[in-house]
C-alpha cells in the first residue's frame, strides 16, 4: 500500500494520558518499517477552502484561534496545541489524497492508506468533538465530488489496467464505509441531506456519542443514504462480515459510487483498550479483503483514512494486517454465525432500507 504521511502530525499534542497519542502513528510507522511494499507519500496539507467545503468558516476561525492561542480542552476529550491547526490541515491533506489517489487509480500494492491525525469522523459541519477537529473523510469525499482530490506526490498515472474514476468536474457518488467502533456522528451530519454521498456505519449500540440509531436514515435528498447498525457489545469477526454481507454490500452496490472511502478505526479490536467489541486482528483482513472485493465489482476507486484505534499493538498488527491483503494475503474468514441479537439488528436495517430478501 501507499501510506500518506507527514511528521506535522505528531505535533498534535494531546497529553500523556490521552489515547489519541502521537505514539499511535510512531508504533504503525514502526510495524510497517518490517514490511516490503510500503511507501510514504507527503501529501500537500488541506487547504482552508477544502475544509470550509463541509465546514462553517466561523468554525475553523474558531480552532485556528483557538490553536494560535494555545490550545488547551476544546471538550472534556478534544484537546489541542498551537501545533494541532497544522496537524489537522495535515491530517484533512492527507485524506484528500488518498481520494485522489483513488480515483487516479490506484489499487492492488498502491491503495492508498491515510495515515493522519487527529481523527475527524466525529467532528460535525461546526463544533469539534470526540478527539476530532475537522473530518477528514467529509473533506476527502467532498474534494473528490468538486473534482479537488489531487493525488499530491505521485505522478498521478493510473495503471492501464485500472479503471480511472477522475474527471474534471468530479464524480457523482461517493461512499464512506465507517468501521470504527464509534459511530462518526460527523460525517453523518454532513451528508445527512444529500444523494450524492452514502455513509454506512457499523458501530457498538451505545457508545460515544449515542448516535447511529436504525432509524437514522438520511433525509431530503439523502433519504436512504445513511445506513446504520449499531451492534450490541461483544460481536466480532462473524457478527461484522455479516453486516457487510447482508447490509452495506448490497446498499453500496445499488448506489454504484465512483468513489469508497474506508474511515478505519481499529478501535472494535478484541483487545482496544477502549470498547467491548470482538474483531480480531484477522477479522481486519477479512473486511479489507471484503471491501477491496467489492470495490472492484462496482469499479469504485478505493482508499482508506484512518480514524481510532488505541492499543498500540493491536493498532500497529491490524493496520499491518491490512496492508498484507494488498499485498496479496488472503485473510481466513470467521467461523461460526452471526448471534442472535446481531441477526435480529441485521434484519431491521434491511427492512428500513428495503433491501429485500437475503
Amino acid at each position: 500500500m501507499n501510506f500518506g504521511y507527514r511528521a506535522e502530525c505528531l505535533a498534535h499534542d494531546t497529553g500523556g494520558r490521552h489515547p489519541e497519542s502521537p505514539d499511535r502513528l510512531r508504533a504503525v510507522r514502526q510495524g510497517l518499517s518490517n514490511h516490503h511494499g510500503v511507501t510514504y507519500v507527503d501529501a500537500e496539507p488541506a487547504s482552508r477552502a477544502a475544509i470550509e467545503a463541509v465546514h462553517d468558516p466561523t468554525h475553523v476561525a474558531e480552532v485556528e484561534e483557538f490553536c494560535a492561542a494555545g490550545g488547551g480542552k476544546w471538550d472534556a476529550d478534544t484537546v489541542g496545541v498551537k501545533e494541532t491547526w497544522e496537524a489537522s490541515l495535515a491530517s484533512a491533506g492527507l485524506a484528500r489524497w488518498a481520494a485522489g489517489a483513488a480515483l487516479d487509480g490506484a489499487s492492488g500494492r498502491e491503495t492508498p492508506f491515510s495515515l493522519g491525525r487527529p481523527p475527524g469522523h466525529h467532528a460535525v459541519a461546526d463544533d469539534a468533538m470526540g478527539f476530532c477537529f475537522f473530518n477528514n473523510a467529509a473533506v476527502a469525499a467532498q474534494a473528490a465530488l468538486d473534482g479537488e482530490a489531487v493525488a499530491d506526490g505521485t505522478d498521478g498515472n493510473a495503471d492501464d489496467s485500472t479503471r480511472s474514476n477522475r474527471s474534471e468536474d468530479g464524480v457523482e457518488r461517493v461512499a464512506i464505509y465507517d468501521w470504527d467502533v464509534h459511530h462518526g456522528n460527523g460525517t453523518q451530519d454532513i451528508f445527512y441531506d444529500r444523494g450524492d454521498v452514502l455513509y454506512c456505519s457499523v458501530h457498538e449500540d451505545g457508545l460515544y456519542p449515542g448516535t447511529g440509531e436504525i432509524e437514522e436514515t438520511g433525509s431530503g435528498e439523502g433519504a436512504g443514504r445513511t445506513v446504520n447498525a449499531p451492534l450490541p457489545a461483544g460481536c466480532g469477526d462473524p457478527e461484522y462480515t455479516s453486516v457487510f454481507q447482508q447490509c452495506f454490500a448490497p446498499a453500496i452496490e445499488a448506489f454504484d459510487p465512483d468513489l469508497l472511502l474506508v474511515s478505519s478505526g481499529f478501535d472494535a479490536h478484541e483487545h482496544d483498550p477502549i470498547s467491548r467489541m470482538r474483531v480480531s486482528t484477522e477479522g481486519y483482513g477479512v473486511l479489507a479483503a471484503q471491501t477491496r472485493d467489492l470495490a472492484e465489482q462496482v469499479g469504485a476507486g478505493l482508499g482508506f483514512v484512518l480514524e481510532g484505534g488505541y492499543g498500540l499493538d493491536t493498532l500497529t498488527e491490524s493496520v499491518t494486517t491490512v496492508q498484507e491483503v494488498f499485498e496479496g494475503y488472503e485473510p481466513v474468514a470467521p467461523e461460526g454465525d452471526a448471534n442472535e441479537r446481531s441477526r435480529a439488528a441485521i434484519e431491521a436495517i434491511r427492512e428500513a432500507h428495503a433491501l429485500g430478501a437475503k
